[in-house]
C-alpha cells in the first residue's frame, strides 16, 4: 500500500469517527441533555405564600437557547419585566438594651427591610400645557398595569403559569418556561432582554411572593409529549408524587 493510500485511508477513519462524534451530540433533541448528568437533586422548597429562592438570568441570545430563538417552552414570546420599583437595601436600625442611666442605645443591628406590598398598576404622569381660569396647569394621570416577564423553573416546584414578584424590586414574572439545569433545583431562571442586564442579575438568594400557583395537571399535560428528555421524566415523576424515583434520576 503506497502512502498515498495510507493517507487517503487516515483521512477516511478521521472523517468516519468524527461523524460518529456528531451524530452522537445529537441524539434525543436539546443537544448533550440526554449524555450528560442531571444536576443534583434538591427537595422541594415549602410551598407557601412567601419564598425565599436562588435567582439566575438567561436572555435568549444565549447558545443553549438560540435554537429556540425568543420563545418559551408554551410557544408565546419570552418577555422582560417592567423596570424595578425600587432596590431594598439593609438598613441600620438601633436596638435597646437594658435601660442605664449611661445609655438607652448601646448597639446597632443591620437587619432585613419589613415585607412591603407593591402597588399592581405603575402611573404616568402626563403634564399638558393647558390652564385653567385659575392660572393652573391641568394634568392628566394614566395608570396602567406593569409588565409580567418570563421566568423558568422546574415546573414540579413552580406550574406553568404560576406568577410572583420580586419583594426586592417589585417586578412581575411568570414561569412558561423550564430548563434542563433547573430540573430538581430550587432555582428560578428570569429571563432579560440583553446580555448585560443578565450579567448584572448574575445569581442572587431573592424573596419572592407568589401571587397565583399555577396547574400541576396541566403543567403534567404539557411535559408529557416530551418525557424523551430526563430531565423532563424528572419534573415528571415529581409531579406525578414520585419524589424518590425523582431523585434517584441521574
Amino acid at each position: 500500500m503506497t502512502h498515498t493510500h495510507l493517507r487517503t485511508l487516515a483521512l477516511l477513519v478521521l472523517a468516519a469517527f468524527i461523524a460518529i462524534l456528531l451524530a452522537a451530540c445529537e441524539t434525543g433533541g436539546g443537544g448533550s441533555h440526554i449524555t450528560r448528568a442531571l444536576p443534583a437533586y434538591e427537595p422541594p422548597v415549602a410551598h407557601s405564600e412567601f419564598q425565599s429562592v436562588r435567582t439566575t438570568a438567561y436572555t435568549h441570545t444565549e447558545a443553549d437557547h438560540t435554537a429556540y430563538t425568543n420563545h418559551n417552552a408554551l410557544g408565546g414570546q419570552l418577555q422582560a419585566a417592567s423596570a424595578p420599583h425600587r432596590r431594598a437595601e439593609l438598613s441600620p436600625r438601633a436596638i435597646p438594651v437594658a435601660m442605664t442611666e449611661q445609655s438607652d442605645y448601646q448597639q446597632i443591628s443591620y437587619s432585613a427591610p419589613r415585607l412591603e406590598s407593591f402597588a399592581l398598576q405603575t402611573r404616568t404622569v402626563t403634564r399638558t400645557s393647558k390652564t385653567t381660569s385659575r392660572g393652573k396647569k391641568a394634568v392628566a394621570v394614566k395608570s396602567k398595569a406593569p409588565k409580567i416577564g418570563s421566568a423558568a423553573a422546574d415546573w414540579s416546584r413552580w406550574p406553568a403559569g404560576t406568577t410572583f414578584r420580586l419583594v426586592s424590586t417589585g417586578q412581575m414574572y411568570r414561569i412558561d418556561d423550564y430548563g434542563w439545569a433547573l430540573s430538581g433545583r430550587n432555582t428560578i431562571d428570569l429571563y432579560m432582554a440583553t446580555p448585560h442586564e443578565m450579567n448584572t442579575w448574575g445569581a442572587r438568594q431573592e424573596p419572592i411572593q407568589v401571587l397565583h400557583w399555577g396547574d400541576r395537571q396541566e403543567s403534567l399535560r404539557l411535559l408529557q409529549p416530551h418525557q424523551s428528555s430526563r430531565h423532563i421524566q424528572r419534573m415528571l415523576l415529581e409531579l406525578e408524587g414520585r419524589e424518590p424515583e425523582a431523585a434517584a434520576l441521574h
